[in-house]
């Protein structure tokens, strides 16, 4: 018998062997399937810790929805400038002048023609030795043994040839959550029950209702003489577009429009006389429910979604009369001049470590466990949900007021399979919060430290969940990427580092507000500190008896402070910066008083009042709380 075993298990060898033998086969440190958004970050992030990367995309672009899917006016962050996501914007601002000359259109402070994000993205790849891009190629399949995923096959669409790739870790960057679904990891789809998230505005019961989705069309201004109408789509019916605008409003039984067709038409308008038509309102969103079905079934499906657009072009062209805007013949490198992918706003989402809900956004420092201590990307726009197109849909939540917020890395990191991490819009989140962190600035920061950690769990000799959390932010603020989610402290302030830091400990907590399109966090910098509040956040970091006074503290006070703290920490995972502190408080004083200009700080005068971004550099300069206190995924002390 156990002969007959060695026999079978020699054969499978062999056979496996020969399989690959037969077909190209590529080994890698780290596989990002999907070049999209988040893939597109993740494997530049992860390429610039010298590690060996390889993304494979089906299509011939970078970027996925902020190019090849035409949704180039970016929604929210742009007073939170961090990370890969202000390297990007600065580029863009490079290409076409400075921030002003993208601001064309009135949905967005930042748009952009989707060609130019692809060389953007394309440009910064290239600089990249470590990186290797397959373009044209599809995933199919993996092998996942036990807890680890150890080949993926891809399909070349040029030869329709597969290649087995063997990666030491993937990512997941699909647009639907392909990848988590082949190796079998449990994820959600559609609606949860607000009882199952806790969340106050869900649903009372759980259903697979996603997101309506787009295929986005760039019209291009070809002059006032031009008649550049396509061919009248069949089925075409102006009816199906009434009440999109003021322009053409007949059923009154529909919600009367805000806008008229040229503000319809500004709503996505690009630099050199283009429009992008992301057009939710009667335009040509489309609900279908794809998320399951085969890449075949998608495709015949995604046609409905095609026809959509074009009957909604020439409704533009026709019925409001601009026949001199066309499909533009310098966009997307497709036959009929649509993007090249559709813009999907919603798939599957992993059950992660973590499960980031709603509530973690509207109180992160009160419900469940402290989170916020966790962020790896930050995002201010509010909770948007598109399902104009499925009137059926239990909930429509346009604009839900939130604070600015923080993505936990514990959300990318799925339950099951050790060496897989979500990217895009698959992170481990509730689908109302979905509705926010499904956004290109966010997605394009969650794909950063999607890559980060890849890379320093090959360099660690880690799975991504033994990765410390402090090392991964540790490496995304040397990136000047937000932790923490504040407006008012730049990545140009002496002392973003610190604040964000300490923020990040709760030492000092900020406030969040909601507020219109942009939603805020603030630390307020020069405030001063408060005795009271200062003792309430200290107790909810490291419980000790602290002897503090009430009313503002003054410096001196707070030197104080900071040496019971050290001596509260002691024994903590890592020592203190100063040699036997906790011992000798006047080493630590005589440490500020030198220290104390060449911190960025002003004049030193131990009786002055302290303010919170003197207070975080102070802490951060001697005791160094961030690291000496290592943190769990659900944010507690280890």
């Amino acid at each position: 018998m156990k002969t007959k075993r060695l026999l079978v298990i020699l054969g499978l060898t062999l056979y496996w062997g020969a399989t690959l033998s037969a077909q190209k086969t590529i080994t890698t440190d780290v596989l990002i399937v999907g070049g999209g958004t988040g893939g597109t970050a993740a494997g530049i992030q992860c390429a610039r810790l010298g590690v060996k990367t390889l993304i494979v995309e089906s299509t011939t672009w970078l970027g996925g929805m902020i190019s090849g899917a035409g949704v180039s006016a970016t929604d929210g962050n742009h007073k939170l400038p961090s990370g890969f996501w202000a390297e990007f914007r600065n580029k863009l601002y490079a290409v076409y002048g400075g921030p002003k000359a993208v601001e064309t259109g009135w949905v967005s402070n930042t748009q952009f023609e989707p060609h130019v994000a692809d060389s953007i993205f394309k440009q910064m790849a290239a600089a990249e030795k470590q990186l290797t891009i397959l373009y044209n190629h599809h995933f199919q399949s993996l092998v996942r043994r036990g807890q680890k995923i150890i080949s993926v096959t891809v399909l070349d669409k040029a030869t329709q040839k597969p290649v087995i790739i063997l990666p030491k870790l993937v990512i997941d960057a699909t647009e639907l959550g392909d990848v988590m679904a082949a190796a079998k990891v449990p994820y959600s789809l559609g609606m949860e029950a607000g009882s199952l998230t806790g969340e106050k505005v869900g649903v009372s019961q759980t259903n697979n209702v996603v997101q309506d989705l787009t295929y986005v069309a760039v019209l291009k201004d070809y002059g006032r003489n031009a008649d550049c109408t396509i061919v009248k789509p069949s089925n075409y019916d102006p009816k199906e577009f009434d009440a999109a605008c003021t322009d053409y409003y007949i059923d009154k039984t529909r919600k009367a429009p805000g806008v008229d067709g040229k503000k319809m038409l500004e709503y996505g308008k690009l630099p050199n006389n283009k429009y992008m038509l992301n057009w939710p309102l009667y335009g040509n969103d489309i609900y279908l429910n794809i998320v399951e079905l085969d890449e075949a079934s998608r495709n015949k499906e995604l046609e409905k979604a095609k026809e959509q657009t074009k009957r909604f072009i020439y409704f533009i062209q026709n019925e409001l009369g601009y026949k001199n805007l066309g499909l533009a013949d310098d966009e997307f490198p497709t036959e009929d001049r649509l993007a090249l992918m559709p813009y999907h706003r919603e798939g599957r989402r992993v059950e992660g470590l973590v499960r980031f809900n709603m509530r973690h956004i509207s109180e992160p420092y009160t419900y469940g466990d402290p989170l916020y201590r966790t962020g790896i990307a930050v995002g201010d726009y509010p909770i948007d949900h598109h399902h104009k197109k499925n009137l059926a849909a239990p909930q429509h939540l346009e604009f839900y007021p939130v604070p600015s917020f923080n993505v936990p890395l514990g959300a990318l990191i799925p339950q099951q399979v050790e060496n897989l991490i979500i990217a895009e819009k698959g992170i481990s989140v509730s689908n109302v919060v979905n509705g926010t962190t499904r956004l290109q600035p966010c997605v394009l920061l969650i794909g950063q430290a999607a890559g980060a950690l890849a890379g320093l769990s090959i360099k660690q000799s880690l799975i991504p969940k033994k990765v410390p959390v402090r090392l991964v932010q540790k490496y995304l603020l040397d990136a000047k990427a937000f932790i923490m989610p504040y407006i008012d402290v730049k990545p140009d302030a002496p002392y973003f580092e610190a604040v964000q830091k300490i923020g990040a400990t709760g030492i000092l907590k900020g406030h969040g507000i909601p507020y219109k399109w942009a939603n805020q966090t603030w630390f307020y910098p020069d405030s001063l500190v408060n005795g009271q509040s200062l003792a309430a956040d200290l107790q909810s970091f490291k419980k000790y008896n602290y002897k503090i006074p009430t009313g503002n503290l003054r410096i001196q006070e707070a030197i104080d402070i900071v040496h019971q703290l050290d001596i509260a920490l002691a024994g903590s995972v890592k020592g203190s910066k100063i040699k036997s502190l906790s011992k000798q408080k006047s080493t630590l004083t005589q440490l500020v008083e030198t220290s104390w200009q060449s911190w960025g700080l002003d004049h030193y005068t131990p009786g002055r009042f302290i303010t919170r971004k003197e207070l975080a550099v102070l802490l951060n300069n001697t005791i160094d709380p961030f690291e000496r206190l290592q943190i769990g995924y659900n944010g507690y002390a280890k």
